[in-house]
């Protein structure tokens, strides 16, 4: 199947820092600050959301890889700014640049991979895998 996704494809998702993504909340961390799973997850997020706009309903992409630096702190309450670019399309496989800012300021950057699959696929590779654990 041939998928609308091209190179160069570019999305922004803004998000605010709440107490749920404090690394003194979720554990990664003592600090009210973003922590780096919430970065991360807040990365994947815009990532799905920029391919999803341009697969068929029965597809959706899923998250293999993250090779991210997390450079600077943003306090709860911060205003955060996401941008992905889709910068490699090989068949199905996905690699986005991703960055967080805070402002101006860069709080972190890298790399993330996303494969598309077929939805109903996907789930029923999953319930196999689980019954196999039973």
């Amino acid at each position: 199947m041939e998928f609308k996704l091209s190179e160069g494809l570019y999305c922004e998702k803004e998000y605010i820092v709440r107490e749920e993504h404090a690394a003194s909340h979720i554990g990664s961390g003592s600090l009210r600050v973003l922590s780096t799973p919430s970065m991360i997850a807040f990365m994947e997020r815009t990532a799905l959301h920029c391919a999803e706009q341009y697969l068929p309903g029965d597809y959706t992409t899923v998250g293999t890889m993250v090779n991210i630096k997390h450079v600077n702190p943003a306090p709860v309450g911060a205003e955060i700014k996401v941008a992905v670019r889709l910068v490699s399309v090989d068949g199905r496989r996905l690699i986005f640049e991703v960055k967080a800012f805070w402002g101006s300021i860069l709080i972190g950057e890298g790399l993330h991979e996303r494969y598309i699959v077929n939805t109903a696929k996907f789930i029923e590779k999953v319930r196999s895998l689980t019954s196999m654990q039973q």
